[in-house]
């Protein structure tokens, strides 16, 4: 299934990353936001199995994942006394070096990149943790604007339970314990997954984020996705000339 060549669209005026403004590329790029275990990675699992029957070469990223920044971050997320302003720049770094280094290529040689979390969960945080959203916007100028952007919306206290499941602990920094929101974690979890949540509702209208209810069996979701990212696809590869 060919898909159409094309010219990718960046977020900022300038146009991207300068010497890749007018590269050409014949993938796709299609993003999959939400919470901690809100099931993002086991979507991505499963629709990458199912573009790759179809015959789609397939390449999943995802946040803290770049040889260059994905360790310090770790270390950075250990030093509690890190500012949150140099937290966010370790982390734009991070998907600076995967946009340039990992995506773009793929994209270019007409891989589907599914993307695990993209700049919208970092932008979300940012503002959150009280950075201005002009300024983390100004920061990701420079992304990609992805094909198709999803986001798994799920409820904060059925959020916690499947928390508990998977790690068995609630994350200092998915709970929002840096910001002292409350003495206790699992009212400080809640407290910074419904603040979240009320970004992500802006993000949706201003980045045309299309929301799915998380809080369905995994079966629907993936139904769900499958059959928008198919649609998209399918239209996207009518619209292809002819080989």
């Amino acid at each position: 299934m060919p898909l159409m060549s094309k010219s990718p669209k960046w977020y900022g005026s300038a146009g991207g990353i300068p010497y890749l403004v007018d590269t050409k590329i014949t993938g796709r790029l299609i993003v999959l936001e939400g919470p901690d275990a809100s099931g993002r990675s086991t979507q991505v699992e499963m629709l990458t199995a199912k573009l790759e029957a179809r015959g789609f070469a397939v390449l999943n990223t995802g946040l803290r994942h770049s040889q260059l920044i994905g360790d310090g971050i770790l270390e950075a997320k250990r030093n509690i006394t890190l500012g949150k302003r140099t937290i966010a720049l370790f982390y734009a770094a991070d998907f600076a070096s995967q946009l340039e280094h990992k995506i773009i290529p793929a994209l270019q040689s007409g891989y589907i990149v599914l993307a695990d979390r993209y700049i919208y969960t970092l932008m979300a945080r940012n503002t959150v943790r009280g950075i201005r959203r002009l300024w983390s916007a100004a920061l990701y100028s420079f992304a990609m604007v992805p094909d198709l952007v999803f986001y798994l919306d799920v409820d904060p206290f059925k959020l916690v339970h499947r928390v508990f499941e998977k790690h068995h602990q609630l994350d200092y920094y998915e709970s929002g314990a840096d910001m002292g929101f409350s003495d206790d974690m699992f009212e400080s979890f809640i407290i910074y997954q419904q603040r979240l949540a009320k970004e992500f509702e802006i993000l949706e209208k201003k980045y045309n984020l299309m929301t799915i209810d998380g809080n369905l069996p995994v079966d629907e979701v993936n139904n769900l996705l499958e059959r928008r990212v198919l649609e998209y696809l399918s239209q996207d590869s009518s619209d292809a000339p002819a080989q």
